[in-house]
């Protein structure tokens, strides 16, 4: 695997609406938008090179905009209206993102729904946030990507120049352009590996995979499942679904499963 794919973008006019900004000292000033509603809220987290304007995080407004429950999505640094240059970046970085949207834009508990890469990163916030991270949502989610499905399928010419240049482009099947993989994005990677021992999260888990997913294997899923120490897990696989999971069945799922979390915290 040499990246994952972004996230498809849907053509809609709320794609086009002016985005809210969360300025840092010290980061990339955060673009988000958020609705108001009741708890628990929820929180979408993005996969790598994809922005907040995807179909699944649109469905997801709507979705909680109805139920008239909180909502949050936002741009990663170097992604979509978020400023920053991508190839700075590191899952530090996005995990710093993360973190500092749960904590300044969103009140009381949070079902965070992570796809692809952004499945790692719920999976930090919530070892970070504990108190306030209710629930998980796991769309393909790809924890631990930079060094079990990038790193091995490099050939040790491009490992070589990885680490002598600092970058490498690798092409995008996605029609997006080359992906930039960069020397830092792996090696701080290293520093937030978790399928290697138990993962300590105890809150109720729920993992969609599809079974024709080229980019992240659905035995991930399967491993995800077994780290957990949550007793309340459940995996469900999608035997036609691709990577993405953004045809409107598999959209229905991930409804439905934030919809159950949801109703059960109450």
């Amino acid at each position: 695997m040499d990246a994952l794919p972004p996230e498809m973008p849907m053509s809609d006019n709320r794609k086009s609406q002016e985005a809210a900004i969360l300025t840092r000292e010290g980061g990339a000033a955060i673009a988000y938008r958020r609705t108001a509603g009741a708890a628990p809220g929820v929180m979408f987290l993005g996969g790598f090179r994809s922005d907040m304007t995807g179909a699944k995080a649109l469905a997801l407004e709507g979705f909680c905009r109805a139920r008239k429950q909180g909502f949050l999505r936002f741009d990663y640094s170097g992604h979509g209206a978020t400023g920053g240059e991508f190839t700075r970046c590191t899952i530090s970085t996005w995990l710093s993102d993360s973190l500092d949207a749960l904590d300044r834009l969103t009140q009381g508990p949070q079902i965070l729904v992570g796809s692809s890469m952004g499945g790692w990163l719920m999976l930090l916030v919530a070892l970070k946030r504990p108190e306030r991270v209710a629930g998980l949502v796991g769309i393909a989610a790809a924890p631990d990507f930079t060094e079990e499905l990038m790193w091995p399928n490099m050939a040790p010419s491009v490992r070589e120049t990885l680490m002598l240049d600092g970058v490498i482009y690798r092409p995008s099947a996605y029609g997006d352009g080359p992906y930039p993989i960069t020397r830092a994005l792996i090696e701080d990677g290293r520093n937030h590996l978790l399928l290697g021992a138990p993962i300590p999260i105890k809150c109720p888990v729920r993992l969609l995979h599809g079974m024709q997913d080229r980019d992240v294997p659905w035995t991930y899923s399967q491993r995800l499942a077994e780290k957990l120490e949550s007793e309340d897990v459940t995996l469900t696989l999608v035997k036609k679904a691709g990577h993405r999971q953004a045809e409107p069945d598999e959209i229905g799922l991930i409804l439905a499963a934030v919809e159950e979390l949801s109703d059960k915290l109450k």
